[in-house]
């Protein structure tokens, strides 16, 4: 049949050609996101002299700077976050005018009453919520007016623990875990695509010999004459092949130990209204495979003639054959766990 000729390679080429859509999108979804928010900044922040203006920067919408801070003095005011200090306020002069400025605990050793000069990486932020607060109290304490507060200090407020927060620090892992994750995708789809003897179909089949030759082997079978054939599920002389499951399974029959199916019934507001057969596969090698959603025709055919191709198989969930394939070396272990979910089902 022409339509069947290397149709395994072919469904292993098209199954990881559709797979690289979702990495794709994904991946530049991220570069968008890196570019279009300051999330790169996180990474390198941008340097800048001591004589820059901060607020300027801040109107510009620079969030994430590197800067050295001079001649800073203790406020006596400290910030806290679920009952810890995780920063000490101080202020600072500069060019533009006078800044609050926030630093960690190591930068300024619990606390130090002045501190000549400090290199840091420091998050600028316009009025945050405790900023109205402190203004009040620092100019109770310095005998200003709050207006007055308001007109000689800048709005900004230079933050050290809100560069490297924990929030900044798990927001950098998820994009770069996600990010690497897709890249590794991308990179082992396009090789399966390929390259379909390097997929894990053809490394699956190379647990019982050669791949090469056993997918040749498949392939000539698959496209001369199968002996049952489902929409997705094919039997020829020595294989069952299957391309379901966003995956391509080919298994020689000789290796299948266990087959059997359990159904689900699907509700909706408590009404039954159809029931999906699982056709559930164990072979030797420890390899245990499940394909849901099919007709019960259909996975009834095919365990008929595995059983009838293999007499050696064993058929149906019960607990003699639970054992039986427990027992055997080289086979798939079952937990209690899976065994429970399963007498359920059937």
């Amino acid at each position: 049949m022409q339509q069947l000729e290397h149709l395994i390679t072919k469904k292993i080429r098209n199954t990881y050609g559709r797979r690289l859509v979702s990495p794709i999108i994904y991946f530049l979804f991220l570069v968008m996101i890196w570019f279009a928010t300051p999330i790169h900044a996180l990474i390198r922040p941008l340097e800048i002299s001591p004589q820059a203006q901060i607020a300027a920067l801040a109107d510009e919408g620079t969030r994430y700077i590197t800067t050295t801070l001079e001649h800073l003095n203790f406020t006596g005011y400290t910030q806290s976050r679920f009952g810890q200090i995780v920063g000490y306020y101080y202020y600072t002069m500069r060019d533009d005018g006078c800044y609050l400025v926030v630093l960690s605990p190591q930068t300024c050793e619990a606390g130090l009453p002045s501190i000549d000069a400090v290199t840091v990486r420091v998050s600028i932020r316009r009025q945050p919520e405790s900023f109205e607060l402190l203004a009040e109290n620092l100019a109770k304490d310095l005998g200003w007016t709050v207006s007055g507060f308001y007109k000689e200090v800048s709005d900004c407020i230079i933050s050290e623990p809100g560069f490297g927060g924990m929030s900044n620090r798990i927001l950098l892992v998820f994009f770069f875990a996600t990010g690497g994750y897709a890249l590794l995708s991308i990179a082992l789809f396009s090789i399966y695509a390929l390259f379909p003897t390097l997929s894990p179909s053809s490394r699956q089949l190379g647990l019982y010999g050669k791949r090469s030759e056993l997918l040749a082997q498949a392939e000539e079978e698959l496209a001369t004459l199968p002996q049952l054939a489902t929409e997705d599920m094919y039997i020829t002389e020595h294989f069952f092949i299957a391309f379901a499951n966003k995956a391509v399974t080919v298994i020689p029959i000789k290796e299948i130990v266990w087959i059997y199916k359990y159904s689900t019934l699907k509700t909706i507001l408590w009404y039954h209204f159809s029931i999906s057969y699982t056709l559930h596969i164990t072979a030797n090698r420890h390899l245990y495979i499940q394909f849901p959603k099919n007709m019960k025709s259909d996975i009834d055919g095919i365990i008929d003639y595995l059983s009838e191709a293999n007499h050696n198989i064993l058929v149906g969930f019960n607990e003699k054959n639970r054992k039986a394939v427990q027992a055997m070396p080289g086979v798939t272990r079952f937990t209690d766990g899976l065994i429970a979910f399963l007498k359920q089902k059937i």
